[in-house]
């Protein structure tokens, strides 16, 4: 099963602070949702509802581990945005590249 990845959910996500945190320490996988509230300086159910925005967007996935529900990075997410990122950066080393080139083409016709 292939999974689609929105771009915009996952950006929109990781622009709060507390939720690219929460990422980073879901990386692992070891703390349910009240674990990883002890961390921050705000309710249990403010902290729920980061983890929720994470999880529509794809990013973490809650596993049931007991009586517990796990929070756990979806690092396949990191990798869409990455791979989006990387995208961008290779198109803008382009342009900067060809507008270099006629930089250095104009200043040789000036020269002659």
């Amino acid at each position: 099963m292939q999974v689609i990845f929105d771009h915009d959910r996952i950006f929109a996500a990781l622009a709060d602070p507390t939720r690219r945190d929460i990422v980073r320490r879901a990386i692992d996988g070891q703390e349910g949702v009240l674990e990883l509230a002890e961390h921050y300086s705000m309710s249990f159910a403010a902290v729920q509802k980061h983890v929720a925005i994470l999880e529509r967007a794809g990013l973490v996935t809650k596993r049931r581990r007991g009586r517990r529900k796990v929070v756990h990075t979806n690092v396949g997410a990191i990798r869409v945005a990455q791979n989006l990122l990387d995208r961008y950066q290779d198109m803008w080393r382009m342009r900067i590249d060809r507008m270099s080139q006629i930089i250095n083409e104009t200043n040789e016709e000036a020269d002659r």
